[in-house]
């Protein structure tokens, strides 16, 4: 018994480098990154973790809302964030989009400077395609 198991745990392990080779064999098909891409992947931002759900500031320290909603166009490019303004736990919220290059990270914080929420509740409410 001892023996099978230790057979199937090298199994695993010489699958798991054969993986490793072909997720970095040049002109294979990959259908995910690879390790020195994974590496690089680990070190950003996680959207559930980091992003959605947070607070959004103004530069002078005003929350003005929340990050609801992160949108991808169709050129897969992370564009857009959905900004929620105002209401009471989602009822009657003012959902924006704000382009991702307007927002900055400050002292921990997700800001977008020179905003208010005034100004956002005036801009065109964001309605997601049927």
């Amino acid at each position: 018994m001892r023996s099978i198991v230790v057979l199937a745990f090298m199994s695993l392990v010489v699958a798991a480098g054969a993986a490793d080779s072909l997720a970095q064999t040049a002109g294979s098909s990959l259908v995910s990154v690879s390790v020195a891409e994974l590496r690089e992947v680990a070190t950003g931002w996680s959207a559930k973790k980091q992003i959605l759900g947070k607070d959004v500031y103004n530069d002078a320290g005003d929350k003005i809302g929340d990050i609801n909603d992160l949108i991808v166009t169709p050129s897969r490019s992370l564009s857009y964030a959905i900004v929620g303004v105002g209401g009471f736990l989602g009822i009657g919220e003012h959902n924006v989009a704000v382009p991702v290059s307007m927002f900055k990270q400050q002292t921990g914080r997700i800001t977008l400077p020179g905003a208010t929420k005034d100004a956002l509740k005036a801009t065109p409410k964001f309605e997601y395609a049927k």
